[in-house]
């Protein structure tokens, strides 16, 4: 039996989260259409107001509301700590092992997927960092093959400019995402750091 033209519509735009399979879609649609009018009302302006308000932080590149976040507008350190996401923010605040500052890249170096320096927050990292208030970057990018090429490439830009780089130690298994790993590995993991 073929779905109604608005039901098709609906499971192809939750299609399109990632990780949200032609199946879950169908059962996310089926809650949608079964739930209250009113929280349908809410969670289509949720969606509205969150795609409207968020935006990044015009120093290190996180989600907020704000012109600059407020990790940026309340943390006065030396000590940058650079991410592919923001999501990876969120994993490393959630350690408690770290109260300095972030930079996130939106991305990472990968060759596969045509993606350079100059395609990620790279110019930026390197326009903080030669302001002279910052004396160690971390970095904290996947611990997979292109977030060793992006640690890699931070490194030897970075160094020449006298500050200290280091990269989190691998207590964070190889190929895995940095979102996934629990506090008490993403902590120890950020204690350990080794210069690179």
């Amino acid at each position: 039996m073929k779905n109604i033209e608005s039901m098709e519509k609906l499971i192809s735009a939750l299609s399109m989260l990632p990780g949200v399979g032609k199946k879950t879609a169908e059962r996310y649609a089926y809650s949608i259409i079964n739930m209250k009018k009113e929280d349908v009302e809410y969670f289509a302006s949720a969606l509205i107001e969150a795609k409207s308000n968020i935006k990044y932080c015009s120093i290190c590149g996180n989600f907020t509301d704000k012109d600059v976040c407020d990790i940026c507008s309340s943390r006065n350190s030396d000590t940058i700590c650079v991410v592919k996401d923001p999501k990876d923010v969120v994993a490393i605040e959630k350690s408690k092992g770290y109260n300095g500052l972030y930079h996130v890249l939106h991305g990472i170096i990968s060759p596969l997927e045509n993606r350079g320096p100059n395609d990620i927050r790279i110019k930026e990292l390197v326009q903080r960092v030669s302001s002279g208030n910052i004396k160690e970057v971390i970095v904290a990018t996947n611990p997979d093959v292109e977030g060793e090429v992006t640690a890699t490439y931070i490194a030897k830009i970075l160094k020449p400019l006298g500050v200290k780089v280091t990269r989190i130690a691998q207590g964070i298994q190889m190929g895995s995402d940095i979102e996934y790993a629990d506090e008490v590995t993403l902590s120890k993991a950020l204690l350990d750091r080794k210069d690179i």
